[in-house]
């Protein structure tokens, strides 16, 4: 009977999901609020920020490496590689959960570039990316080397999501759905 409470106990923890929740007062007085879900098992974790009208749903597959964003103001997605060099780690948004996050981490960002030709076949990214992006409009975003090009893409309309106090992603070009 012991070995079975410890191992319940062990897969319990392996396959845990991790959760923490960010809430953030805005300069105008706005509250901006924030979550991560974990899912262990699958390597997947969800980010969801509410702030009305610029909310957005994301998606990061690690075992894929894919993450997908879904722009609530913009009506449709975005689906891109993962950059693991500058990218959090699963362990790494997970021990942010448990309190454990570095407060003076540095900022790192990233910016995309969203390509103009819709995605055809959004299941082709694997079942949560597709249950994320599924009736939206989708499309592929490349990552832009070495910055983000200053005012070029400053009149592209980028879209900032700010991922916890890990990493600024920049989703950049005017998308005609």
């Amino acid at each position: 009977m012991k070995a079975l409470i410890l191992l319940a106990a062990i897969l319990g923890v392996s396959f845990a999901d991790d959760n923490i929740r960010i809430s953030n007062q805005g300069n105008d007085g706005g509250s901006v609020h924030q979550t991560v879900n974990i899912n262990n098992q699958d390597r997947i974790a969800n980010v969801n920020q509410y702030n009305g009208w610029n909310s957005w749903n994301s998606v990061w597959d690690y075992e894929r490496g894919l993450f997908a964003t879904r722009l609530v103001s913009k009506r449709y997605c975005v689906v891109s590689r993962m950059n693991r060099n500058v990218m959090p780690s699963l362990e790494q948004l997970s021990r942010a959960t448990q309190g454990a996050q570095e407060p003076q981490a540095p900022t790192k960002s990233l910016t995309y570039t969203i390509s103009q030709t819709r995605v055809k076949n959004v299941a082709q990214y694997g079942d949560h990316i597709e249950a994320l992006c599924k009736g939206v409009p989708t499309f592929f975003a490349q990552e832009m080397q070495g910055g983000a090009g200053g005012m070029f893409f400053a009149l592209q309309g980028c879209t900032n999501l700010g991922i916890l106090r890990f990493l600024g992603i920049s989703l950049c070009g005017n998308v005609g759905c």
